[in-house]
């Protein structure tokens, strides 16, 4: 068994996918559109393993407005970059970009070497050797 996909309720399709794209290289399905339901959402595809991730938006999906990943239900993504080094350089890139580090490098309790981002919608992501 593997885990096919997760799925993100998002505000902005357009800019959430943009960071995906820009900083974890994945790649970038068509977009679905279902007008009955005033649904959208397009898979990201993480080269290596397959992984996607769904990104979807309906205008009537109410906004969490506590910090997200410490409320009860799923706290975060990982993605693994391959390396200590790659997560370094991934991590300085996105704080010279103006992204938000939650977390610096380090090697955590549990054994990973990781840091803490936080996508355009304050989602927090692990990058993870």
């Amino acid at each position: 068994m593997k885990i096919e996909h997760i799925a993100i309720w998002v505000e902005d399709l357009e800019v959430m996918s943009q960071f995906y794209v820009k900083y974890f290289d994945v790649t970038c399905g068509d977009l679905y559109v279902n007008r009955k339901k005033n649904y959208t959402s397009c898979f990201l595809t993480l080269k290596g393993g397959g992984s996607r991730i769904e990104l979807m938006h309906r205008p009537d999906i109410a906004d969490n407005n506590a910090k997200r990943g410490l409320v009860k239900g799923y706290a975060h993504i990982a993605i693994s970059v391959g390396s200590k080094e790659a997560v370094d350089a991934l991590t300085e890139c996105l704080r010279n970009d103006g992204h938000r580090i939650e977390g610096e490098p380090r090697t955590t309790g549990d054994g990973y070497y990781e840091s803490v981002v936080l996508d355009p919608e304050g989602n927090y992501i692990e990058i993870t050797e």
